[in-house]
């Protein structure tokens, strides 16, 4: 029987870790989330900057769905196409 102290003890420290853990997966997926929308700061204060007709919502949504998917250089590298600049 001297054998089941010690078991519990190694499943509360299991308990601890698995907690422990669970928080830092949470920490990385807020981090992560951080990342993924670092650019918007930036991109408002440009569109602050800059006089933007009338932009139908769909249109709005396709051109920040293709920045997210493709990244913004690119999509600012196809737009700069398109200006002729």
């Amino acid at each position: 029987m001297a054998k089941s102290p010690a078991l519990e003890s190694i499943k509360q420290e299991r308990v601890k870790l698995e907690a422990a853990l669970a928080a830092i997966v949470q920490r990385e997926k807020e981090a992560e989330d951080a990342l993924r929308d670092a650019g918007r700061p930036v991109l408002l204060a440009a569109l602050e900057r800059v006089k933007i007709p009338e932009l139908d919502r769909s249109d709005a949504r396709a051109i920040a769905a293709a920045i997210a998917k493709h990244g913004a250089a690119k999509v600012a590298a196809a737009l700069g196409g398109l200006s002729g600049d």
